[in-house]
């Protein structure tokens, strides 16, 4: 048994495996260096060195969006779980994370933003949950937050900018 079988064996509402025409077995994917497996409810994620991880739902979709393990994220570090406060949810990922309401959607937190917002206690935060995707570029990168928004540059640093109410 593989560790992408261990763990659907710990998740087994990910449903059965989905047969994608080359076999509903366990695909090497094209950086040899990882393995996935698709389910009727979700993917697992697996690398020597970060072991296997389930992802699902918006979270998927919208990790997808960003590029999958070739995009800024790469491959999924945690298992999508829940947090509050209400009904959020996330995935960490080597390069960000993407969290999740049912009000807001999913967004992707990575670098600078990402970091600036760990450090204020993610979405406990005075800040609350990201309403955005980290938008920019190596000279200026931001992310907007339910109550602000955080602005990185490479001369100033991360700087939040709260919403006053």
């Amino acid at each position: 048994m593989s560790a992408i079988d261990d763990k659907w064996q710990q998740n087994q509402w990910l449903g059965p495996p989905v047969d994608t025409g080359a076999g509903s077995g366990e695909m090497v994917l094209p950086d040899g260096r990882g393995h996935a497996r698709d389910f009727q409810n979700g993917s697992i994620y697996w690398t020597p060195e970060l072991g296997a991880h389930e992802i699902h739902g918006d979270i998927r979709i919208k990790w997808a969006q960003t590029g999958g393990v070739r995009g800024v994220l790469g491959y999924p570090v945690s298992d999508e779980a829940g947090c509050g406060p209400g009904n959020g949810r996330f995935n960490h990922f080597m390069g960000g994370s993407i969290y999740w309401t049912p009000e807001l959607g999913a967004h992707e937190v990575h670098g600078p933003v990402r970091d600036k917002w760990a450090e204020l206690g993610w979405q406990s935060s005075s800040l609350g949950y990201p309403t955005s995707d980290v938008r920019g570029d190596g000279a200026r990168q931001s992310g907007t937050f339910e109550r602000g928004t955080i602005v990185w540059t490479p001369g100033g640093g991360a700087v939040v900018a709260q919403n006053i109410d």
